[in-house]
């Protein structure tokens, strides 16, 4: 493996007007929020053994992330996973076995470190998001989603944000189009994410 990211790598963020989304699927997907639900974790279990058995030696590193990989934190129904792989770009070494799976090749965001996002619509629904092996969004998925493991009030401020910007995304937006909703939800919670970050990314002595 190459270089582990640097403190300035791992505390940026990207806002979402950077990225590049590319081949985006329409989808009519609504958010919902729901309770702590004891078969999530059993869901990850699942689906990271099917994508270990499929990529084999390609796998790099399989964690799950997102609000439903922390235990007591309310949630969208949806299995966050992330994957790395040697080169993200390099789509025939892995996307015609994760396709195997039944994921769907959802998008590409080439600028946002070559981010290859695809899903398994069901219930729940999963999504896969596949990096490279030195990714500092790796870091930051795992920093987060183990910082509000093991801090209850940040948990509790979070679960808050959640229902506060879901109560305010009520109805779909034709100003950002296919994926609107959801991008008018994490703009909403944004600020309290971006606080939780700030404390987390200080007490590590990253800022």
């Amino acid at each position: 493996m190459g270089h582990v990211p640097t403190p300035e790598q791992i505390t940026r963020h990207h806002d979402e007007g950077e990225v590049v989304h590319v081949g985006a699927h329409p989808t009519a997907y609504v958010v919902r929020i729901e309770e702590p639900d004891p078969t999530w974790p059993e869901r990850y279990a699942e689906i990271e053994q099917q994508i270990t058995t499929v990529l084999g030696e390609r796998l790099l590193a399989i964690q799950h992330i997102g609000s439903t990989s922390v235990p007591g934190l309310p949630a969208k129904p949806i299995i966050d996973v992330d994957v790395a792989v040697a080169d993200p770009a390099d789509e025939a070494a892995y996307v015609p076995a994760l396709e195997s799976l039944g994921l769907v090749h959802w998008l590409t965001e080439p600028s946002w470190h070559q981010h290859r996002l695809l899903k398994l619509l069901g219930e729940p629904r999963v999504h896969v998001h596949v990096f490279g092996p030195d990714c500092p969004e790796i870091v930051r998925h795992r920093m987060f989603r183990d910082w509000l493991t093991d801090h209850p009030e940040d948990r509790e401020r979070y679960a808050a944000a959640k229902r506060a910007a879901l109560a305010q995304v009520d109805a779909p937006d034709a100003d950002h189009g296919a994926l609107g909703f959801g991008m008018r939800y994490n703009a909403v919670k944004e600020p309290v994410v971006r606080e939780i970050y700030d404390r987390m990314f200080r007490a590590h002595g990253l800022l």
